[in-house]
């Protein structure tokens, strides 16, 4: 008999949800991404189960300027039929959302403030929470929808800008960089995966909360973290260079998520760069 069945679960988050939730003794069926969460042919052969933690999805916003038409496809089609396959078995699902805010109006960022993707991939993850509210409200599926801030730890992709980040000043190289000024709410994984397993306290109907630290660092105050952990005093330059739609704050408003699901991070951003470098 199958608990949970995750999606994405040979990704960066997947993997660790994966292990948290066998720790717990639930018994979970993982789907990595030679299962194609677009076609509903895959959905078909799936058991039932009880929730669905929904991580499937392309997530990294340059490549979705230039593949946009895939992002929607798994992130907005792949979405569709992981409702219809929670609808059919009577199942509840955690959705991994991210930042669609856009410009914010506002710091700190809540649930209830305007939402403007300013890039496909948000677009995509905006699309999909729709789809998710239209099922909970006229379908009677359960969903949760965790907007997920800019998450790190170890095991991410070496392009983002952290894991790049650590590669430089680990390897005793001058740090070299687009822009230090932008600054990010970075939540720590492992609080990501508490997030979605408190999810399932959730009440039953549609639900979005907020997941990040609270605070927002600049690349250039993260640069100075690493720095202190590897014990380093590198040049720094940067080319001054914004990306596409770059905006300059971000941080994240996370009471509703403490007050409905009694989730609060516990990593600090130190203690994260330490684990990430002690992991490499």
């Amino acid at each position: 008999m199958t608990d949970a069945v995750v999606t994405g679960a040979g990704g960066f988050i997947g993997r660790k949800l994966i292990r948290a939730l066998e720790n717990r003794g639930t018994a979970t069926l993982a789907l990595d991404r030679t299962h194609d969460v677009s076609d509903p042919a895959m959905w078909r052969d799936l058991p039932p189960a009880s929730v669905l933690f929904h991580l499937a999805g392309r997530s990294y916003v340059p490549d979705s300027w230039t593949n946009a038409s895939s992002f929607l496809a798994t992130n907005v089609v792949g979405t569709q039929n992981a409702l219809e396959w929670c609808k059919r078995h009577g199942a509840r699902m955690v959705f991994a959302s991210a930042y669609v805010y856009g410009v914010p109006a506002r710091l700190p960022i809540r649930e209830s403030d305007p939402v403007n993707p300013n890039n496909p991939y948000a677009v995509s993850k905006r699309f999909a929470e729709q789809l998710c509210e239209f099922a909970a409200i006229h379908e009677h599926v359960p969903v949760t929808a965790l907007r997920i801030f800019n998450v790190y730890g170890p095991g991410q992709r070496p392009e983002f800008l952290i894991p790049m980040l650590i590669s430089q000043i680990s390897s005793k190289s001058a740090v070299n960089v687009m822009d230090l000024t932008p600054r990010r709410d970075f939540v720590y994984i492992d609080d990501v995966v508490d997030a979605f397993i408190a999810a399932l306290q959730a009440p039953d109907g549609y639900n979005c909360l907020n997941i990040g630290s609270g605070m927002s660092l600049s690349v250039q105050d993260i640069i100075a973290v690493i720095q202190e952990v590897c014990g380093t005093s590198l040049p720094v330059s940067s080319s001054c260079a914004a990306r596409r739609n770059e905006i300059l704050d971000v941080r994240a408003d996370i009471g509703c998520a403490e007050k409905m699901i009694a989730w609060r991070p516990r990593w600090d951003f130190s203690a994260g760069i330490k684990a990430m470098i002690a992991e490499r």
